[in-house]
């Protein structure tokens, strides 16, 4: 193909889809007690059981935007062996990061005005983004090009469905999502939320259901109700803080009811998993709409 695809760390993509499509990575970056850490560097395995680890031990975690110095040199360096780019990013809706790098693609478009440099907000995040990231690289690698392949995931992204339930509500606390009231209560009374990210890419909660394996139920029970026809040749995320017998149970009761159906389970990276915290069990797949 003719362009090259570009995401972020928070589209939580396994390491093969990376490198089978060769798609370029713009790390975030995260602190873990003041020491500054990227969330992802080619070719180096991240031991994330690790961070969920730090997280469950109290340390004090921390995001930012991505390094603007690092992204130009992976942007510019696309772009000088002339090739165009099309940028697929987290939610505008969660994070400054998708305006951040769009600047910084607007002024490399002035600067290379020979090449074509498109850019998404997905409204997505974790396997959402991901999801749209990997349909969109094999759309590219069976010929389409560049701008139909924007216009896809222009036309796509509002039904790529996100279905998310947490383990700890004192973590979404941490992160503005909920209130300290609604934290504790729900933390005592064993409240477990489900939440999607909705048409603005908000993390919005919709249901409150009692104890873990209602809420995993709940994610399913999501996924029969709104799902895509055929359901069994969809392809579909399952990312997790740290919890993945919870990503496993998950995963049967998918296989279960649509067999052959193919499904990928990945770790949820630190830029999130820093906001939604250990235990974060998240669902994605193509639906009739977001909710």
């Amino acid at each position: 193909m003719d362009f090259e695809l570009v995401t972020d760390t928070s589209s939580n993509l396994v390491d093969d889809v990376i490198e089978r499509f060769g798609i370029h990575v713009l790390p975030l970056q995260f602190t873990v007690d003041g020491t500054a850490y990227q969330s992802y560097l080619k070719g180096e395995k991240s031991d994330l059981k690790r961070f969920y680890t730090m997280m469950r031990e109290g340390k004090v975690i921390t995001t930012s935007l991505p390094i603007l110095s690092a992204s130009d040199k992976t942007l510019r360096g696309i772009l000088e062996r002339g090739k165009d780019l099309l940028y697929l990013g987290f939610s505008s809706g969660l994070s400054g990061t998708f305006q951040a790098t769009a600047l910084l693609l607007d002024q490399l478009a002035r600067e290379y005005p020979e090449r074509t440099v498109l850019y998404v907000d997905t409204l997505a995040a974790s396997g959402g983004e991901g999801l749209l990231v990997y349909k969109a690289a094999l759309m590219a690698s069976e010929g389409a090009s560049i701008r139909e392949v924007r216009d896809w995931v222009e036309e796509n992204k509002l039904r790529l469905a996100h279905w998310f339930t947490v383990d700890d509500l004192m973590f979404l606390f941490r992160g503005g999502r909920v209130s300290r009231t609604s934290a504790w209560a729900g933390t005592m009374l064993n409240i477990k939320p489900v939440m999607h990210v909705d048409d603005e890419g908000h993390l919005v909660p919709l249901e409150k259901v009692r104890g873990r394996k209602k809420s995993i139920q709940g994610l399913f029970k999501h996924m029969e109700a709104t799902a895509l026809e055929p359901v069994e040749e969809q392809t579909v995320y399952i990312t997790h803080g740290d919890c993945p017998e919870d990503a496993e149970a998950l995963a049967d009761l998918i296989r279960k009811r649509w067999e052959g159906i193919d499904i990928t389970i990945n770790y949820i990276d630190p830029v999130i998993g820093a906001h939604s915290g250990p235990g974060t069990l998240a669902l994605f797949f193509l639906a009739t709409g977001r909710k």
